[in-house]
């Protein structure tokens, strides 16, 4: 059997000819017009219009997604400008801030690439130039200067499973996206991760999700507009009241994309592609989110395969790079995961992560720019997914692993 996965923006073809393969598609829903469904989403909004949350007097700030979000911000912004336009506040009055939480700084091109004829009002976010907006559970909200500045507050957002809260978007590209080091340090250490609730797949009764929210409503997050995707493309809209926004789109992914997987396998191969293959940092949520998800039908000793390319690397932000060093340095996934679990820097939660992956199965990474470097990280290189699996072995094929729920 031939298949195609993806790889950066293209795909590559595996043949897994040798092996008895089940391929896990979720049914993936209808890709729909993205501009009519935001401007239809922001006419009929959960909860009050934005005519009646913004003043043409206010200044406006409106968070979107940076470059590790296939999120269409161009359009979402678009569509956002052109509402406030409506209602009275000009283009000069408005700043858009790129939620990097800890992630890089875009490029110039990234930006034009992101916003279009937009991008002259975007600015990356500083973790180091924030202000400290109040505390929720004892924890200092740091906040994007440019936004705890502004007297509106919007933002866009793609909700798509996440490890920790559930599903991303919502008040977290806010709250983590334009955040200090401070509620990411919280929401990302140890304890919060290792609460119960907190997985892949769920909003409700989740500690993560529910901190975010809370701190959406302590910073004024006023208005959102977030989308949701299947591999077959942006399958909805929705705006207004952020937790609503989350919880509507979110069912609709679910319904997208589940799978049901009885059987248990010797081997996983997890597809990814771009934005995600960037980095070792990003990619590696194809193989946790599989193997920490609500259903693991990965057998004991079984192996992961992640075709990736990593033209960045490990990453080049400050988490990417605290994600490297522990695992470079670590002895084993077992002395990792037990000195982690002490504490670690805001960032470096993935490396935690992947630590409870590594204590179980065996980590491979094929077809990448960085063999070496994946070596490193406790994790195994291979040229192929081919030579990654050993002939004979029951091989379950999710080509989308962030779009995919094993239910």
């Amino acid at each position: 059997m031939t298949i195609d996965l993806p790889l950066g923006s293209g795909h590559v073809s595996v043949d897994l000819s040798a092996c008895d393969v089940t391929v896990a598609a979720p049914p993936g829903g209808e890709a729909v017009d993205v501009r009519a469904a935001a401007s239809d989403a922001v006419t009929d909004p959960h909860g009050p219009g934005l005519a009646t949350r913004v003043d043409p007097d206010d200044t406006v700030a409106i968070v979107v997604t940076d470059v590790t979000r296939a999120t269409p911000d161009d359009i979402l912004l678009d569509v956002l400008l052109a509402e406030l336009q409506r209602v009275g506040v000009a283009r000069e009055q408005v700043s858009v801030i790129l939620g990097l939480g800890l992630h890089r700084p875009m490029s110039d091109e990234e930006i034009t690439d992101a916003l279009g004829e937009h991008a002259d009002l975007a600015e990356n976010h500083d973790p180091d130039a924030t202000v400290e907006a109040g505390t929720v559970e004892g924890c200092p909200i740091e906040l994007n200067e440019t936004v705890a500045a502004a007297d509106t507050v919007l933002s866009t957002g793609m909700v798509e499973p996440h490890q920790y809260a559930g599903f991303s978007g919502g008040a977290k590209t806010v709250v983590i996206g334009a955040g200090g080091e401070s509620q990411i340090r919280y929401s990302h250490g140890p304890a919060m991760l290792g609460r119960e609730g907190v997985r892949l797949g769920r909003i409700e009764d989740n500690p993560f999700r529910e901190f975010v929210d809370e701190a959406g409503d302590m910073v004024g997050l006023d208005f959102c507009l977030n989308v949701t995707h299947t591999p077959a493309g942006i399958v909805g809209a929705s705006a207004g009241d952020s937790r609503a926004v989350v919880a509507d789109l979110a069912g609709s992914a679910r319904e997208a994309l589940s799978v049901d997987i009885e059987e248990s396998y010797d081997a996983i191969v997890a597809g990814v592609g771009a934005p995600k293959d960037a980095n070792l940092y990003q990619s590696t949520r194809a193989a946790t989110y599989v193997a920490l998800g609500v259903h693991n039908p990965l057998r004991d000793g079984g192996r992961l395969v992640v075709p990736a390319e990593l033209p960045e690397g490990a990453g080049e932000g400050t988490g990417e790079q605290r994600f490297y060093e522990w695992l470079s340095t670590a002895e084993s996934a077992e002395s990792l995961y037990e000195e982690m679990a002490q504490g670690y820097e805001p960032g470096a939660q993935r490396a935690f992560v992947v630590a409870r992956v590594l204590h179980e199965y065996d980590l491979w990474v094929t077809n990448s720019d960085h063999p070496a470097l994946v070596e490193d990280c406790l994790m195994h290189a291979a040229e192929s997914v081919e030579t990654a699996i050993d002939p004979g072995s029951d091989v379950l094929v999710v080509p989308d692993a962030l779009d995919t729920l094993l239910v």
